[in-house]
């Protein structure tokens, strides 16, 4: 894309004020960041905001954009920004091709555009208290960030043409079609998809989303954890799909419970792929239940340190079940947790395990690498700060521990 070449520099005082503006916003721009992406997110489309991998892509995408025009106007105050078309923005557009999702998703830079907007308008004002500065001030600002993302989305509309039709001349959009006709519930019959996908679906099948939160630099890495996973649940191969480009839909039909460790010593030579494992049933409903357990897996390991590479929906299913009300998960922490809820989290840790473990001191210990004595003082000091007795509570202290566990150690509204 081009930008304009006639360009007019705003007067001397103008452009200071223009620099210092864009300087701080550089300087400290989490405030910003954080009233885009909610605002983005928001507004997201369902089938583009559920998945991780897509999400960190728009909010890494909507970040660099912001930084991209603020640097521009630090360099050269109010000229025509040209567009960003980085890597980042390339992926991006990949994802919604990928996933089927219409050009609409493209509003989501409208949606920044005018959250940054107002944002700058803001801060304009702190940069000057003279009417005719400020009216220049906004006049030229506001050509250049509309004339910025106009240039971008007309970029970004390029890429996912130039992708859709090379995808179009490929076996992955019939692939693709048919495999969110099978997820959305449309009527389409067992038969008919089994020969489309040539994947019997009458098969009782285990769903999982292989994925990676950092840039993959071999695609092959990705497929190469999803045959690992299949051959220690002793299927075949596995049936893939590309969900995005840095997450992989599997589907595999083994005869026995994955070997973890052998799965896990796997992901050890592939740092930053995880694996979220769903639920195993059979036939279209088993296909498309399995998924969406695998997705609700991966939103919470999404929000663990990346050094847990695998978990299955049996790991997540409570905490899945009470996230959909995360406000009201929060209140029922704290009110069984009492003082506990934001405590050592070795000590939450420590009854997480015990209770995990059936209340033995020794299995808790063995589990977490600790000697008995240690774990037995931690006992004693997270049951002095439950509300109440931890007799004919376990359950619920158990749930709201492991609530703690995955969603973390403090409530978002706090």
């Amino acid at each position: 894309m081009s930008v304009a070449t006639n360009w007019e520099p705003p007067p001397e005082r103008i452009a200071a004020l223009i620099r210092a503006g864009a300087s701080t916003l550089i300087e400290d721009p989490d405030a910003l960041f954080g009233e885009v992406d909610a605002a983005v997110l928001a507004a997201a489309p369902r089938r583009l905001s559920d998945d991780p991998t897509i999400t960190a892509a728009t909010i890494a995408t909507d970040h660099a954009n912001i930084l991209h025009w603020a640097s521009a106007n630090v360099r050269r105050p109010g000229a025509p920004v040209p567009a960003n078309l980085s890597p980042q923005v390339l992926d991006l557009a990949r994802d919604i091709v990928r996933r089927g999702l219409d050009d609409t998703t493209l509003n989501i830079y409208r949606i920044g555009q005018n959250v940054a907007w107002r944002a700058w308008m803001s801060r304009a004002f702190t940069l000057t208290d003279d009417p005719d500065e400020l009216r220049e001030l906004l006049d030229v600002t506001s050509r250049s960030i509309f004339a910025f993302v106009d240039e971008t989305v007309a970029g970004l509309q390029e890429l996912i043409d130039r992708e859709r039709e090379q995808l179009v001349r490929g076996t992955h959009a019939e692939r693709l079609e048919t495999v969110n006709l099978v997820l959305e519930g449309a009527p389409i019959t067992s038969a008919r998809a089994s020969a489309r996908l040539r994947y019997e679906m009458s098969r009782r099948h285990t769903a999982a989303v292989v994925w990676s939160e950092a840039e993959v630099s071999d695609q092959g890495e990705l497929e190469r954890a999803a045959d690992a996973l299949a051959r220690a649940a002793g299927a075949r191969s596995p049936f893939t799909v590309v969900g995005s480009t840095r997450s992989l839909w599997v589907w595999y039909a083994g005869s026995q419970e994955p070997d973890l460790d052998a799965v896990r010593s796997h992901l050890q030579g592939s740092p930053g792929v995880r694996i979220a494992l769903g639920s195993t049933a059979t036939g279209m409903e088993g296909f498309r239940r399995g998924h969406l357990d695998a997705l609700a897996t991966q939103r919470l390991m999404h929000r663990m340190p990346g050094n847990l590479r695998i978990a299955s929906y049996e790991d997540v299913q409570l905490v899945a079940l009470s996230a959909q009300d995360e406000d009201g998960a929060w209140e029922f922490v704290s009110r069984t947790l009492g003082e506990l809820t934001g405590a050592d989290a070795d000590l939450r840790e420590t009854l997480r395990v015990y209770i995990r473990e059936e209340f033995s001191a020794s299995r808790a210990a063995r589990a977490l690498y600790a000697h008995r004595n240690t774990v037995l003082n931690r006992l004693a000091r997270a049951r002095e700060l439950l509300p109440a007795p931890l007799e004919h509570r376990g359950l619920q202290v158990g749930l709201a521990l492991e609530i703690v566990h995955w969603l973390g150690a403090r409530a978002p509204s706090e």
